[in-house]
């Protein structure tokens, strides 16, 4: 669905232009604290960025700032101290799903499939995901990973469900894949299409409606959806306060009246992500780089 053509939707939830500053505010914090379905675990401290090895002690003091919020939580990766997360996150009684990072670095890969399927036979994952927009990247061909997913696939317990993440056109586009998944996850980002928030929610659900098509009755999850609070716009997205909490608000109301899993993009503020992402890229947390809640 082009932007375009979510103009003309019928437009629901929650617009911040009737409200007074105070009142959003006041529906955010209501909203945080009835809790959601999962949340993207962001490790990385002020100064660290991925291949940075990660300790014990900073990835209990922030499941500990979360943990109150959310009922899952999803990992990324499985080296470099991310294979902790989900030990932890259990001890914190949350289920997990689990990463493991595929690139261009066939070393890297190995050992990310190998602690995946570790972690998963030591009981500590209840979702397993093979690669994160690997396709998107074009780091691997289709046929390597899909050699990934099946051999995690043949490892692992065949009441842990495994899919692959990546944006939810991807789908449609590579059947085979699709196939080999036992479960769609599929991220949602209406933001980096430059979509007005005002009609980010019909422009997510179709989203996610699509994916559906896409898996032919398999469930979809939605790995990864959220909104920045700062930084430079992209065409029709602005990113700012009210917007980042218009659209958590919405997309929780939608999860909780649907019955839709999300998990929602992210956690804490990551100053690294400014590399790949631009500006925007540090901004995306429901806590900030100092891990106290931004509203």
């Amino acid at each position: 669905m082009s932007f375009r053509n979510a103009k003309v939707m019928h437009l629901t939830g929650v617009h911040h232009k009737d409200l007074s500053e105070k009142a959003l505010v006041d529906l955010y914090n209501e909203t945080l604290q009835a809790g959601m379905h999962g949340l993207c675990f962001s490790p990385y401290e002020e100064g660290q960025k991925p291949g940075d090895q990660l300790s014990e002690e900073q990835i209990q003091r922030r499941m500990q700032v979360i943990k109150p919020y959310t009922k899952w939580i999803r990992s990324f990766s499985c080296t470099d101290g991310n294979e902790l997360i989900p030990k932890i996150a259990k001890e914190h009684g949350l289920k997990t799903l689990v990463g493991a990072w595929l690139g261009d670095d066939p070393e890297i890969n190995q050992r990310e499939i190998e602690g995946l399927i570790r972690i998963a036979n030591e009981g500590l994952v209840d979702v397993a995901a093979v690669g994160n927009e690997v396709m998107y990247r074009k780091d691997l061909t289709e046929e390597e990973l899909l050699e990934f997913i099946y051999k995690v696939k043949e490892a692992l317990p065949s009441d842990i469900p495994v899919g692959y993440v990546d944006a939810y056109y991807e789908f449609a586009h590579r059947p085979k894949i699709t196939e080999a998944c036992d479960v769609i996850l599929s991220n949602c980002y209406p933001f980096w299409e430059g979509c007005h928030c005002e009609y980010s929610l019909p422009y997510m659900k179709d989203m996610y409606h699509q994916a559906l098509h896409a898996g032919n009755g398999k469930k979809v999850i939605i790995t990864e959806t959220g909104w920045p609070s700062q930084g430079t716009s992209l065409q029709g997205a602005e990113p700012s306060d009210a917007n980042f909490m218009k659209y958590f608000i919405n997309t929780q109301r939608w999860s909780k009246e649907e019955g839709i899993e999300i998990f929602y993009f992210s956690s804490f503020d990551e100053s690294w992500k400014v590399g790949a992402e631009g500006d925007v890229g540090a901004y995306w947390g429901i806590w900030d780089k100092e891990e106290d809640l931004k509203y």
